[in-house]
């Protein structure tokens, strides 16, 4: 199987995935998509992380490889990777733009390699995963990520492909993240309780309902 034939297949995976002819499913994704809704998330990890550690400049370090999670996973991405690669978005794909369900107008930038939604959510998702140790907590944060994968493809603005060079990405900068914060504390890593899991997970569900009961009366 040829390169071109490879590029054929993500686009007719990209538009079994893309769009459908609800309007409840539409307005569900662009809210799973905002990053603006995870917010409750992200602070219910980071009380996790604040309740565990026993020092402020462990604490400030942790968050720090958080941050460079994003940092590496989508900025490279955003500022290098995608206008070097320069592939074209479905929504302005030449070959099957027009094919495209667009959703309340949005088409995002002209390039889409690789998705930073999927690389900034799976490299925080590994990085909390390495950090934690915690099953149920990685569970639902993977949860997390391949819902964010999907809105994207849903969306139209992301083919498959993007979406699997982004989590491999994520998960290689969640993994250097982690290796910077056991370099730094190779001896002093605190344990977490697996009780405290409970509020991520929570977080998480109660957003998801949320996002549900948002799309429902809109």
């Amino acid at each position: 199987m040829d390169w071109q034939t490879l590029i054929e297949y993500d686009k007719e995976l990209l538009l079994w995935f893309n769009g459908s002819q609800s309007l409840y499913l539409d307005s569900l994704v662009r809210t799973l998509t905002n990053a603006l809704t995870w917010v409750p998330l992200y602070l219910s990890l980071f009380y996790v992380v604040l309740k565990n550690n026993d020092t402020v400049q462990k604490i400030f370090f942790i968050v720090a490889c958080a941050g460079l999670c994003v940092l590496l996973a989508g900025t490279i991405d955003d500022e290098i990777v995608k206008p070097t690669v320069a592939r074209w978005r479905p929504t302005h794909d030449p070959q099957i733009g027009l094919l495209v369900d667009i959703v309340d107008g949005y088409r995002g930038g002209n390039y889409g390699f690789f998705s930073a939604h999927a690389s900034n959510t799976f490299s925080l998702t590994i990085f909390f995963w390495w950090l934690i140790r915690s099953r149920l907590l990685t569970s639902a944060m993977v949860l997390w990520s391949l819902t964010n994968c999907w809105t994207r493809m849903y969306l139209g603005v992301h083919f498959p492909g993007d979406i699997i060079v982004g989590l491999c990405w994520g998960a290689i900068c969640g993994s250097l993240a982690y290796l910077l914060y056991r370099r730094v504390y190779r001896s002093d890593e605190a344990r977490y309780a697996p009780q405290d899991m409970n509020i991520p997970v929570s977080v998480l569900v109660f957003t998801l309902i949320y996002a549900l009961l948002k799309s429902t009366f809109a």
